[in-house]
């Protein structure tokens, strides 16, 4: 099971996290308590791994500032996390001078709030699709889970899924074995006081790699 640490703003956190087996690390250049400017995401992500996807979520954001802050950054993921078109993902191609923004990966994410929000994802041409719960004063990181049974019986084909909204060390297993998703991503979910827990990611990372679904034989 891949992990995503979302709303990382220092640099002791991000190496934590990937000490600790994260796989991915979000950046949000949105209007959120969690906000960190370009300039601090490139001095945290040029001592990161290759290996680990750095992902940059925006809202309602134009082409122009995602290929600025993704060519400026070094991020190499671009998680669109609004009210962005099916024609607007698919025509945001990143074209700079760096190989992150050569390989930039496309990822859509999707307030449920009933079962026929999953409907929407369809129509869109991306490389992941994020379930998160319903909006609240951010477009993201609410730490409030959706009702997981939503997506049972629904075959996502084709769709790397990613399943955030509300999710926990306490939770991240249950909800891993109820929806099967590619990836689980927290935010809120690993803090105290507004901030990250380090205690809390490696928890959180923990319960996520050893849920070991069975083998059905």
């Amino acid at each position: 099971m891949k992990v995503k640490i979302c709303g990382i703003t220092e640099v002791e956190t991000a190496k934590f996290a990937v000490e600790s087996g994260a796989d991915a690390l979000g950046f949000v250049f949105a209007n959120s308590k969690r906000k960190i400017d370009p300039e601090k995401a490139k001095q945290i992500i040029d001592q990161l791994p290759d290996s680990i996807l750095k992902v940059g979520v925006f809202v309602n954001e134009t082409k122009e500032t995602i290929r600025q802050i993704t060519n400026q950054t070094g991020i190499n993921a671009i998680q669109l996390h609004g009210d962005e078109s099916p024609e607007f993902c698919r025509n945001l191609e990143v074209t700079g001078t760096t190989n992150a923004a050569k390989s930039t990966a496309k990822i859509k994410a999707f307030s449920i709030n009933a079962r026929e929000d999953l409907q929407q994802l369809e129509g869109y041409d991306c490389d992941y699709v994020l379930l998160d719960s319903a909006r609240g004063k951010y477009h993201g990181g609410n730490g409030v889970a959706f009702d997981w049974t939503m997506l049972e019986g629904i075959e996502l084909v084709d769709k790397k899924v990613i399943l955030a909204g509300g999710l926990s060390p306490q939770n991240v297993a249950e909800a891993i074995t109820q929806t099967n998703p590619y990836m689980v991503d927290v935010s809120s979910g690993v803090e105290t006081n507004g901030k990250k827990d380090m205690e809390k990611i490696k928890a959180f990372i923990k319960e996520a790699k050893s849920n070991l679904k069975e083998e059905v034989r």
